[in-house]
């Protein structure tokens, strides 16, 4: 596994990040479903991808450490007790509340709720496309960069832990797995990545999937 140095994922982000968040419906880039495997959708299993405003609106961070063995990613492992998807691997992130001014604020304000990220340690750096979910959310990744002298600390209510991943076994395709099992009936086919004994898959592959292509391409390698 290569170390991925963290002034390479600025000098990539810098150039490659979309600058403004993307909205409904914009014509620079498809948005990623969980269905980006599944084309052409056997029947019965469509989400309605085409109309975008009819899901929920979320945000999550991307988090990137600045470590000087090479970068890293913030991921957290959600809470056993929760209703859904307990247990799972995931960024730190919710539903855009109306208060919030931007996908940006809410995914600064989930984090510090989440795990305690000061956003004083947090610089956003840009947007990757847009993520639809076959659970009717439609969430907005922010990347950022984060300097390694925060402190955490966990809702309980929501995180059972917080764990660091090194950015270059995530941006290595070959560690990019295509798992599936039945869903609603039918088959599903979803990214995973498995690190250590952790099992990194659905979502939150599919948005690291997304942060690879955008910064390296679909043929290059870190």
């Amino acid at each position: 596994m290569n170390a991925f140095e963290f002034a390479r994922f600025r000098q990539l982000a810098g150039q490659h990040l979309r600058r403004e968040e993307p909205q409904p419906g914009d014509l620079i880039a498809r948005p990623r479903s969980d269905f980006d495997l599944d084309q052409p959708l056997p029947a019965g299993m469509g989400l309605p991808l085409p109309d975008e405003v009819s899901l929920k609106p979320a945000a999550v961070l991307v988090p990137v450490i600045n470590r000087p063995g090479g970068a890293t990613v913030l991921l957290t492992m959600r809470a056993a007790a929760l209703r859904d998807h307990s247990a799972q691997i995931a960024f730190p992130g919710g539903k855009i509340d109306a208060g919030d001014a931007s996908p940006v604020e809410t995914a600064l304000r989930e984090a510090e709720e989440e795990i305690g990220l000061s956003r004083a340690h947090v610089t956003p750096l840009g947007f990757l496309d847009a993520y639809l979910t076959g659970t009717g959310y439609r969430i907005v990744p922010v990347v950022a960069a984060v300097e390694p002298a925060f402190e955490l600390s966990l809702n309980r209510g929501e995180v059972d832990e917080a764990f660091e991943t090194p950015l270059g076994f995530l941006m290595n395709p070959a560690n990019h797995e295509r798992h599936g099992r039945i869903w609603k009936g039918n088959y599903r086919s979803y990214y995973a990545m498995a690190y250590a004994d952790r099992y990194i898959w659905g979502a939150t592959a599919g948005i690291l999937r997304n942060l690879h292509d955008r910064l390296l391409g679909a043929s290059q390698t870190p």
